[in-house]
């Protein structure tokens, strides 16, 4: 477990045995531990093994606070609830419904995942309606010893919120700051279907800016700062991604050729920055296939209205 300041810091769940992919937040506070994003129910042995090891049993953990419903970041609150029914789950008012019948999100997830979801996923199990709070944006919430304000910030998903902790200067903002897998690697859009608003993200952006943190905390993967010049080089990531999205649905071709020249074009221009080894664990982090997925979806959305 790595601090980040004063009963503030984070766990890397080593999703599919790999380091730097997936990291939860850990608040402790006199009145409990408060975890953000739990992340999958396939890495819950992990988190619970190193809450164990830093002195925190499962069974004070009050809190889990969701930047969105993925399964990558919230898959494990329904295991995570069944064994401490006390816990509460905080989420964006429009996921609520799919922590209470998780069926359509999996069944969704199986689409694009298919055989791996269980290795990749594990058990997702439904999470009983009088354990969630539903948040709207705009509350501020006293949990793990921390004051947090919410933000709704959609973009990466439409039920996406954001924390941020004025005292420690740190926001903790899922997705919608893109993925970074080190403080020296480049950021990466994670724009996988059904609900990718390029628009809505970058007006998400502008809201995470008028906070002024001094860090962002993202999902994928901890801490980054400088603030400004990583949200200017995501802005430009996004714009990059849209235009050769747009790129792609011009070339002929099925989608499936579209699909394949877009990925070629992103893990090239990885490739430029990065040795094999990165670029594969940014493909484990957020697939380059889903990615144009989304972006296909979102764009030809856009034709339609």
């Amino acid at each position: 477990m790595q601090t980040l300041a004063v009963g503030v810091s984070f766990i890397d769940l080593q999703f599919v045995s790999t380091p730097r992919i997936i990291a939860t937040v850990v608040l402790q506070g006199p009145g409990g531990v408060t975890l953000i994003d739990p992340g999958p129910a396939s890495t819950l042995p992990s988190l619970t093994r190193q809450l164990e090891h830093a002195g925190i049993a499962a069974r004070d953990v009050t809190t889990l606070l969701l930047t969105h419903i993925h399964l990558d970041h919230a898959g494990a609150c329904g295991a995570f609830v069944r064994a401490h029914p006390k816990t509460r789950v905080y989420v964006h008012r429009e996921g609520v419904r799919h922590l209470v019948a998780p069926e359509k999100l999996v069944a969704s997830a199986a689409r694009l995942y298919g055989d791996e979801m269980d290795r990749l996923w594990g058990e997702v199990l439904p999470v009983p309606a009088d354990a969630i709070v539903a948040l709207n944006g705009g509350e501020v919430l006293e949990t793990g010893g921390r004051r947090l304000v919410v933000a709704d910030t959609p973009g990466h998903a439409s039920h996406h919120v954001s924390y941020f902790c004025a005292d420690i200067g740190v926001a903790f903002v899922g997705d919608t700051g893109g993925i970074r897998l080190g403080a020296d690697l480049p950021v990466l859009p994670p724009t996988p279907p059904p609900d990718i608003d390029l628009e809505a993200w970058s007006r998400s952006l502008s809201v995470i800016d008028g906070w002024r943190p001094a860090a962002l905390f993202l999902t994928h993967f901890g801490p980054v700062a400088p603030v400004d010049a990583h949200l200017a080089e995501f802005r430009a990531c996004l714009d990059t991604a849209e235009r050769i999205a747009r790129a792609a649905l011009a070339r002929d071709g099925d989608d499936p050729h579209r699909e394949a020249w877009f990925v070629a074009q992103c893990r090239q221009a990885l490739m430029r920055q990065l040795g094999e080894r990165d670029v594969r664990l940014y493909e484990t982090a957020a697939r380059l296939d889903l990615s144009w997925r989304g972006l296909a979806r979102y764009l030809r959305k856009r034709v339609t209205a």
